[in-house]
């Protein structure tokens, strides 16, 4: 997936199911330190916008939904493509989406617009925005790839990155051709048209460049002088965070179980994509998911979805510097921590491929 993927008000009703269920929603719902009025007595609709079509990155969504985790925690949960996903942070800014998943860049840059959209939990512990040439090409570094083209889609943080990237790396931006390949990215490796393009996922176009037998080398914009942060995340409104908190809450302990049990579980969680998608490449995705699981949780160390503020400032000032972000935003504000239920937080006791 390049960066072209980037960028309801809940009501409540008497549920009658969990009402006859009695003690084994009870139960299901201690487990994800819910209240227990919440559990027994009412279930609240959420919508939830993918950034993209049904992926590797959701497999403990669809997971958590499959093994009625949501239902169990007294949610009717929704997860849906919207037609235009660049629209995420707007719609659930506004209450339209009561949750979103989108980029910890494109959060920043939402706030400093004022929209008030708050990441709640990091679906990766780090980017997963790389540098990439053919391994044909014997690059070994990116500074190979002094006096070679290199396409970008003309995002501004990509421009940031490479300019971090070739400092780090002992070469100037200008030693090497930009070329603006729009979001054909990968085409434009395999063709030819440049040498090298950054705005594609090490999990994801590695995988399809593979496919097309061009095996090809990559270059982690965190290992190059980007500072290290959090490329997928959950986002919601302010105003949902004021009005739902319990029910934002139980959400993030299912979600957070259904990643736990994809990472114990792989194959699980590629069967429940293929539920959610008739198209889905399971070749892929079920590569994709074996190199997201050590990211998920930081090779097994710390529990699914842990933000922390040392990341997201120290984000957020490489941003302020590289002038992608006025000075006033408040980075603090642009995350909270603070809503996973208690006892949720188990870290997985392995980690496949970690």
């Amino acid at each position: 997936m390049n960066q072209s993927t980037r960028s309801s008000s809940a009501t409540v009703a008497l549920d009658r199911r969990a009402l006859l269920k009695g003690a084994s929603v009870l139960a299901a719902g201690l487990s994800l330190g819910l209240p227990a009025v919440t559990r027994a007595a009412t279930t609240t609709k959420m919508s939830v916008a993918l950034d993209w079509y049904p992926n590797a990155n959701h497999a403990g969504l669809f997971l958590a939904q499959e093994r009625g985790y949501f239902t169990s925690a007294n949610l009717d949960v929704k997860l849906y493509t919207p037609a235009d996903p660049t629209t995420v942070l707007q719609t659930v800014g506004a209450g339209r989406d009561t949750l979103g998943i989108s980029y910890q860049t494109d959060t920043l840059f939402a706030r400093a617009q004022d929209v008030p959209a708050v990441s709640i939990a990091a679906l990766v512990q780090h980017p997963l925005n790389a540098l990439m040439v053919k391994k044909s090409s014997g690059i070994t570094t990116p500074a190979g790839l002094k006096g070679k083209k290199v396409g970008m889609a003309g995002l501004p943080s990509d421009e940031a990155m490479l300019k971090t990237m070739f400092k780090k790396a002992g070469i100037s931006y200008d030693d090497v051709t930009v070329v603006n390949v729009g979001y054909d990215l990968l085409p434009a490796l395999l063709s030819g048209k440049v040498d090298g393009v950054i705005g594609v996922y090490w999990t994801h176009e590695t995988i399809l460049a593979e496919q097309e037998g061009v095996p090809v080398t990559f270059f982690r914009v965190e290992e190059w002088g980007v500072p290290d942060y959090y490329e997928l995340v959950m986002v919601a409104g302010e105003d949902v965070l004021k009005k739902q908190p319990d029910a934002i809450s139980a959400f993030l302990g299912a979600m957070r179980r259904g990643y736990d049990d994809v990472i114990a579980d792989p194959a699980a969680g590629l069967d429940a994509l293929k539920q959610a998608s008739k198209d889905l490449d399971v070749a892929v995705e079920q590569k994709g998911i074996a190199l997201l699981i050590p990211v998920w949780t930081d090779h097994g160390t710390i529990p699914f979805g842990t933000q922390t503020d040392a990341r997201w400032n120290a984000y957020g000032d490489w941003m302020k510097e590289q002038k992608l972000l006025d000075a006033k935003v408040d980075i603090a504000a642009a995350h909270r921590d603070d809503l996973f239920p208690a006892g949720s937080g188990a870290t997985p006791a392995a980690t496949p491929g970690a």
